[in-house]
């Protein structure tokens, strides 16, 4: 394995006495000279090929870079017909930053050409795939919860989305909304009043038009999100 950057046998062989130093390495060469210089070429040819490797992944990325804004580039001019096959390839290949955002693009056009079904299979690949990174997999949830939202039963939205509902949680004003929308579907007004308070008293994570209604849902079902919010932005 190649030493890291700034570690040398120069600096190591510093504090060894000159002579010594030079009839050890001597007498080690000698014994060992075949297995040293067969050490140093097989280090450097994992060295190479660790370049090489590195270098291969920043070409890549920077090739997928700009055929995703390309294909974005041809959603922003409404050619979605374009765009899909576009992100497709950018979606299957190895890349996986690329990989995902190209993913959930397609799951959004799916979901504007009222393909429902389709966009939520794709926004459920990326938020079953243990290999993305959390944020993308939560946010891939979420969309796929909107996508499903009229065919799934209160419940399911509840036990799905209840993990990123919380105070705490960056998703509070959308998650919330669903969970509290579904709590209100299946009868239950007190948890819902309570969510839309929390919404209400989210600060800066939930946006300010989430707030709002927050506020406004909570004083219709009993809870007085007005002053709780005022309290909040005092502090």
């Amino acid at each position: 394995m190649a030493l890291p950057p700034g570690t040398t046998d120069e600096a190591f062989l510093r504090e060894v006495d000159e002579e010594y130093r030079r009839d050890q390495a001597m007498q080690i060469f000698r014994r060992y000279g075949r297995l040293i210089i067969g050490a140093v070429v097989v280090a450097l040819l994992a060295f190479a090929g660790w370049l090489y490797w590195q270098h291969h992944n920043q070409s890549q990325a920077g090739k997928q870079g700009e055929e995703y804004d390309a294909a974005m580039r041809l959603v922003e001019q409404n050619q979605a017909d374009k765009a899909l096959p576009a992100l497709n390839k950018i979606a299957t290949s190895s890349g996986e930053g690329y990989a995902v955002l190209a993913r959930l693009a397609q799951g959004n056009l799916l979901l504007q050409k009222n393909d429902a079904k389709g966009a939520a299979a794709k926004f459920a690949e990326v938020a079953n795939d243990a290999k993305v990174e959390q944020p993308y997999r939560d946010l891939a949830l979420l969309r796929q919860t909107v996508a499903e939202y009229d065919s799934l039963k209160p419940q399911v939205v509840i036990d799905r989305l209840k993990g990123l509902a919380n105070p705490n949680s960056p998703w509070l004003g959308t998650a919330g909304e669903l969970v509290a929308a579904a709590y209100l579907k299946a009868g239950n007004r007190a948890e819902a009043g309570r969510l839309y308070g929390q919404i209400a008293q989210g600060g800066e994570k939930v946006p300010e038009s989430i707030r709002q209604r927050a506020v406004q849902l909570a004083g219709v079902l009993g809870v007085d999100a007005i002053d709780q919010s005022k309290e909040t932005k005092a502090k």
